[in-house]
């Protein structure tokens, strides 16, 4: 709309549709194949889209509609997204909560991740069946996303070792030092393959995850708990004494013995960090955990779509350890931690992020 006479027709228009104008001369010039839009609101400007580019005697492209893309738990429309990221409730235009692709990127999702789910979920006119519809709007499931993200990096992000919440673990029948551990980066590579094996410290004082420890046992515990026996990764020690605290009711530190013998045969596969020197603590990373952006499947469909928010959304842990090795992570590195999941380091600063 533009309130200033036109040099020719004066004042007696006041809409000037410079899009449907130059839209479709703008693709004939440039020679432009297929003309594409993500919404089937343009579809009525076909005819006129047509008529002036025959008039003219140009060149037609091939114009074509499709039904957009929506995943769910999170939103797709411009405009809030550009309310989430003004008003602060993510951290940029590159937040890895959301769906854009410098979030993708900073989520250690690769280009081949994401041709792939793009071609598994088609182009279509039509409400996308192959997943579910509300209200006649395509929604995608994110974990059809997570799919095609764990195929990719199964095969291209490394495997190594890193505990989120840190529990110590003395292994009393070892003396002080540390010996290198060989660790297998690909779990399905062949065992006289040395490019498949990455070197980990392993010592007398190594830390397990907090929740991979309890007093009582249960059928259904795999973790440590006294007198069982658990297998550390490349390891094999029997829980022997936990030290508490005076009021007992916190663990202080756990005490165990290395079963050389490998008799027993537990049911247990923990991962680990030890000390890399005697009396010094492992590499400590910060690492980020992202969930689901929404509660809700289509938040967009709400009212109040900021009220469903999931306020567990991202979670820091400032103090997890890390195997050594990953000292020298480059930016841009991606690597899966064993039983944890997938991470990117974004910079030289050693900080990680997870997709859920």
């Amino acid at each position: 709309f533009q309130f200033t006479p036109h040099p020719h027709s004066g004042d007696k228009w006041c809409i000037y549709p410079s899009y449907d104008y130059s839209h479709c001369i703008v693709d004939s010039l440039e020679n432009i194949t297929h003309s594409v839009s993500s919404t089937l609101e343009f579809e009525t400007r076909c005819a006129s889209y047509y008529w002036l580019l025959h008039v003219l005697g140009l060149y037609q492209p091939y114009v074509w509609e499709y039904s957009l893309l929506n995943v769910t738990n999170t939103v797709m429309s411009k405009r809030k997204l550009n309310f989430l990221v003004t008003d602060k409730y993510v951290d940029g235009w590159d937040d890895p909560r959301l769906m854009t692709l410098a979030s993708l990127w900073r989520r250690a999702v690769t280009s081949t991740s994401i041709n792939a789910f793009v071609r598994g979920i088609g182009i279509t006119r039509r409400v996308n069946t192959y997943i579910f519809a509300i209200h006649d709007c395509s929604i995608i499931r994110l974990d059809h996303l997570g799919y095609h993200i764990r195929e990719e990096l199964n095969k291209t992000a490394p495997r190594t070792m890193v505990v989120l919440n840190p529990r110590k673990v003395v292994i009393t029948n070892m003396g002080p030092g540390s010996e290198d551990l060989d660790a297998k980066k690909w779990p399905d590579a062949a065992n006289n393959d040395p490019s498949a094996f990455y070197k980990v410290p392993f010592s007398n004082v190594v830390y397990i995850e907090q929740t991979d420890f309890q007093m009582e046992d249960s059928k259904d515990y795999y973790g440590l708990a006294p007198g069982k026996s658990v297998v550390l990764r490349y390891s094999f020690p029997k829980c022997t004494e936990v030290i508490t605290s005076d009021d007992n009711k916190s663990v202080l530190e756990v005490r165990a013995k290395y079963d050389s013998s490998k008799k027993a045969k537990p049911k247990g596969v923990l991962h680990w960090v030890a000390e890399p020197f005697t009396g010094i603590d492992p590499l400590k990373v910060e690492v980020r955990l992202f969930d689901k952006l929404f509660l809700s499947e289509n938040p967009g469909d709400l009212d109040d779509w900021l009220a469903d928010l999931n306020p567990q959304f991202k979670v820091v842990i400032p103090d997890a350890y890390a195997v050594s090795s990953l000292q020298n992570a480059a930016a841009g590195n991606r690597f899966q931690f064993e039983r944890v999941g997938k991470f990117q380091n974004p910079s030289i600063v050693i900080i990680f992020w997870l997709y859920k």
